[in-house]
């Protein structure tokens, strides 16, 4: 992209209005950065255009700029204890005009392809979202998926890498507490789909939602970096560190299950 330095440095001033000692969005900035990279390396991978593989990085850089702002009035990333996080993204910047900053300084626009607003707009909506509209046309298709496999990628880092308090922030004291997953939940887990949020009660049950995000990867480029990276890996790993059981017994049996079904799916690659 001829200006990503630039829409970088727009990114960084937006981001730096926010309190920077957060945890939560010091680890914003590292996954947005990681997204748009990741966006851009799946875009090429799958043989776009050099204007495509720009707009596929740019969705990357812009997917969660809502998430600061929800931070700041709820102060948790957890959706259904707060805010839309997708929802907030699109409506800052297509409908309050937080884009403009970004064109006004040359950050954008330029060298992107003519149908960029609309494609980032519904992309950047929908890259939360349980499963995308059937009524999209297959371009925008398209960088919608890639960006949710991205986006889906650098989750398992960021899970594995930030304790579950610091990730949840005010919204902690909301999570029961319980010895297993629900038949729901490991529906969901044997019929290889995510999780919807109105199943997830417990810490475990989160956890396990966030593995699921497996089953939907679209792309064989997104499986093999998924795989080569390792951080789903230790997600679901039964014990910690120091050999530590970190689950109970009927919640380690029920992860076992869950690795059993993830490899089946990121082995499908290698069969081919």
């Amino acid at each position: 992209m001829k200006h990503k330095e630039q829409a970088k440095d727009v990114f960084l001033r937006y981001a730096e209005q926010y309190d920077m000692q957060n945890i939560l969005i010091r680890h914003k900035v590292e996954h947005t950065f990681r997204v748009a990279e990741l966006s851009e390396r799946y875009a090429k991978a799958l043989g776009m255009r050099e204007e495509d593989a720009d707009l596929a990085w740019l969705l990357g850089l812009l997917h969660d700029i809502g998430r600061f702002e929800q931070v700041r009035r709820y102060g948790t990333f957890i959706d259904s204890k707060s805010v839309d996080h997708a929802e907030l993204s699109g409506d800052l910047l297509f409908r309050e005009g937080l884009i403009n900053r970004f064109l006004k300084e040359g950050a954008a626009e330029e060298g992107l392809p003519e149908d960029w607003r609309m494609i980032a707009e519904t992309a950047i909506r929908q890259h939360n979202k349980l499963s995308l509209p059937e009524a999209l046309d297959s371009r925008t298709r398209r960088f919608a998926e890639i960006l949710r496999d991205a986006d889906k990628t650098d989750i398992f880092r960021v899970i594995a890498a930030i304790p579950f308090e610091d990730r949840v922030g005010s919204s902690r004291a909301s999570f029961v507490e319980a010895e297993e997953a629900s038949p729901e939940v490991m529906a969901c887990v044997l019929e290889h789909r995510c999780v919807p949020s109105g199943l997830r009660r417990t810490r475990f049950e989160g956890h396990i939602s966030h593995c699921c995000m497996a089953f939907e990867l679209v792309f064989g480029v997104s499986r093999r970096t998924v795989k080569e990276e390792g951080w789903l890996q230790a997600l679901l790993a039964e014990t910690d560190a120091e050999g530590k059981q970190i689950w109970t017994d009927r919640e380690t049996e029920q992860l076992r299950v869950l690795r059993r079904e993830i490899e089946k799916v990121l082995g499908e690659d290698e069969q081919q």
